[in-house]
Parts: C-alpha cells; structure tokens; sequence
C-alpha cells in the first residue's frame, strides 16, 4: 500500500484512516481499491499510533529463583515471552510485572528481559529487576558468558553424534513472517550433542553461541532434521499433543550480576514434550 510505504506507518493504520475517509485523491475520499493515475493528487491523515504498554496480570509463574536482583522463570510453552501489536496481553512479562508489583528496567514492552524464548518453547528465561543488573547481564549475553543449554526431539537422526550448524540467519525472503540461512544474515552458531536415538528420531542437546530468532529450528531444519512437531519449519503432527515445535530450554547458567556467585538451573521438560518422547521411544525399528 503506498501510503503504508510512504508514511511508515502500518497497514492496519492506513486502513483505518480510508475507511473514517482520511485519504482523498484530487479531493474526493476513496476505497483501498482505488489506483492512482499521473497527475493525480493524494492526501492523508493518518490516526496517531497506539501506545502498547506491558501492564501487570495476575497469572500463575513456575519460579525458579528470585531475589533483589534478578529472577528466573520456567516459561510454559504456548505462552508469549512479551506484548507486541498482536499479542497484547497473557504474556510472561505481564505476569512478572504482577509478581513483582514495580517497574521492571528497559524497553516499555521487554522490561527486564535479558534474553527470549519462542512462543512455543518452554524452559527458563532471566529478566532483571534493576537497570545494573540488566546492563551486566545483557554484557553477559553479548560476551556470551551466559551458557544456555536445550533439549530438543528432531526427525531422523544425525550421522554424527555431536556437531555444529552454522550459518547467517535473517528474514526469509520468500515470507517474511519466517526465518532462514541467508547471505546478508546475522551469524548464527548452533551447537548439538546426541542425548538419544530412536528409530525415526532423536533427542539433541543444544547450546547456543548466539541468539538469533528461531535460531534452533532454522538450523536444525537447514541440516535435514527439522524440530519435531515445529508447524513453521517441519510439520505439525496430529499424534503429539505440544502447541508447536519440541523444544525445552533445559539449563541455564551464568554470573550473579552483583555478586559474581555462579548460578546453575535446570528445569525438567514439560509432561507434553515427555508424552511425545515417550512415543516416538515406542516407534519400531
């Protein structure tokens, strides 16, 4: 849409301001079918955008630890690590912004998170409580001093017991609501150790050296074993009862921000995730 292309502003906007007749062509309201022709002369106003704000919820948390500084959470798969324009509320900022009953430091919709998690993956996740501790832990991250380790079920199983997939991750040019290897990506390395083989399938450790969306599943999907279940890179299957892909942040470790003390967590995989080991553990050879 060009007023969408001009402007900035988003399509839903844009659309909004035809249908109250705030875009005109040669002084007459339009319809968004309308073609512009040489000469003609188009006008809009465009409603001010929408302030999105992460507000408290009460909604339960898995708690890992918590104190002055910092907190880590068991995050349930289904559920959306921060608000965006099209998930507004139900997400796992909101409800720590209620456990904690203040202001969490950082950007208006991420407060406090170091790092995210698909919507569909479950396992732990840091947020700090404090400008220091986020500035520290986000220098953590970067220096990748903050080790985070996945359990993960995928289709076939690798011929090597452990391995690296690399490769620049950035939009897919083809949708751009996917993720994908391409040459002007941001470099991306993802680590995998064999936990389990099964007839048909695998279970993989994975650890990350970077932190790119859908980081896992755009590698392990590149290198021919797709994430079990992932509806945007493998195939969702009706026999497993998981909201998407099988997929657990398992361990988490890294520096206190304060303290300097190491902390360790580990968090077992969801009873969804088990139920799907558990079948295609019972898969004939």
């Amino acid at each position: 849409m060009l007023i969408a292309l001009l402007s900035g502003a988003s399509r839903s906007r844009v659309a909004l301001s035809v249908k109250r007749g705030s875009v005109s062509v040669n002084g007459a309201p339009v319809k968004p079918s309308r073609c512009l022709e040489e000469g003609d002369v188009l006008e809009f106003e465009l409603p001010p955008a929408e302030l999105l704000v992460a507000r408290p919820e009460p909604i339960a948390l898995t708690i890992a630890y918590e104190d002055d500084d910092l907190l880590v959470v068991d995050k349930p798969a289904g559920m959306v690590t921060h608000p965006a324009r099209s998930v507004r509320s139900g997400t796992l900022v909101n409800a720590v912004l209620d456990h904690v009953e203040s202001e969490l430091p950082g950007n208006a919709l991420r407060p406090g998170l170091v790092h995210r998690l698909d919507r569909d993956t479950s396992g732990l996740i840091v947020l700090a409580k404090h400008e220091e501790s986020l500035r520290r832990l986000g220098a953590a991250m970067k220096a990748r001093r903050i080790r985070r380790e996945y359990l993960g079920l995928v289709r076939g199983v690798p011929p090597n017991p452990h391995g690296t997939v690399t490769g620049p991750i950035g939009r897919d040019p083809r949708n751009r609501i996917k993720f994908a290897i391409v040459a002007d990506g941001k470099p991306a390395i993802t680590h995998y150790e064999l936990r389990e083989a099964f007839s048909e399938h695998a279970e993989l450790v994975f650890t990350l050296e970077t932190g790119r969306t859908h980081q896992i599943r755009v590698h392990l999907a590149a290198a021919g074993h797709p994430i079990l279940n992932d509806p945007m890179y493998g195939r969702k299957e009706e026999r497993f009862d998981l909201p998407g892909q099988a997929l657990h942040a398992w361990r988490l470790a890294f520096r206190h921000p304060r303290t300097g003390a190491q902390l360790e967590f580990e968090a077992a995989p969801p009873a969804a995730y088990r139920r799907a080991r558990a079948i295609v553990a019972a898969l004939p050879s």
